[in-house]
């Protein structure tokens, strides 16, 4: 375990090296950090698995690590409560990450970042969202006191209107950024957006990544790209 714990450290300290601004220790979306605090995936019987307070333990150990090294305030971590993806789930979710983001709180990090269970799919779909999942929401927001950034299925609108209600600090976005490179100005101009190609997502090569067009692009201030499709 602590070989780990030294990888995410000098990650951390490469990513500093090349002149990055902070990091963000990824413990969402069934990645390993997420399996340790998830009940389904941790079967340990050490001081690493068994209840929370265990099962939190390699989390807790690699952001203390990273924040040697950037300083708290540089550090930010991604959760995803309630998440599935990749055969998550816990048997008390609530106690789980209610306790993870109370645990959190003593780092003076940057942010806590959650992917919203709340919306992602329900916008879509237009159905309401799983009271479940807003009640996490709500107990994410009391338990973890710093910068609460949520992100998952906003639109412009929803996004204003969940930050003027009080329920995040900031709202991220993934897909539209694919999408749209120039999101805040689009935004900001209330332009229309670029629809994103999901069968682009993890392809590998500059289609769905440097080819989607800008406003500028649009009003031919700069060039279009040329995407060599040899890759596929």
């Amino acid at each position: 375990m602590p070989y780990i714990v030294r990888q995410y450290a000098r990650g951390s300290r490469n990513a500093l090296e090349a002149g990055f601004d902070g990091v963000e220790v990824h413990a969402a979306n069934g990645y390993l950090l997420d399996q340790f605090i998830n009940s389904s995936t941790n079967r340990r019987t050490d001081a690493y698995g068994g209840p929370i307070e265990n099962r939190m333990r390699l989390l807790i150990e690699v952001v203390d690590a990273v924040s040697e090294i950037w300083g708290p305030d540089r550090v930010g971590v991604r959760l995803s409560p309630l998440g599935t993806f990749n055969d998550m789930g816990d048997d008390d979710p609530e106690t789980t990450f209610g306790c993870v983001a109370e645990k959190l709180n003593g780092g003076a990090l940057a942010y806590l970042h959650i992917i919203n269970p709340a919306i992602v799919g329900a916008i879509e779909k237009g159905i309401e969202p799983d009271p479940g999942a807003l009640r996490m929401l709500e107990l994410m927001r009391e338990r973890y006191r710093g910068t609460l950034i949520i992100a998952g299925g906003f639109d412009h609108d929803t996004a204003e209107g969940w930050l003027q209600q009080g329920k995040a600090d900031l709202i991220a976005f993934g897909r539209k950024f694919l999408a749209n490179p120039d999101l805040p100005e689009r935004f900001r101009s209330h332009a229309s957006l670029n629809t994103d190609d999901p069968s682009t997502y993890y392809g590998g090569g500059a289609k769905g990544y440097t080819d989607y067009p800008t406003l500028a692009r649009e009003r031919g201030e700069e060039p279009h790209p040329c995407v060599d499709e040899r890759w596929r």
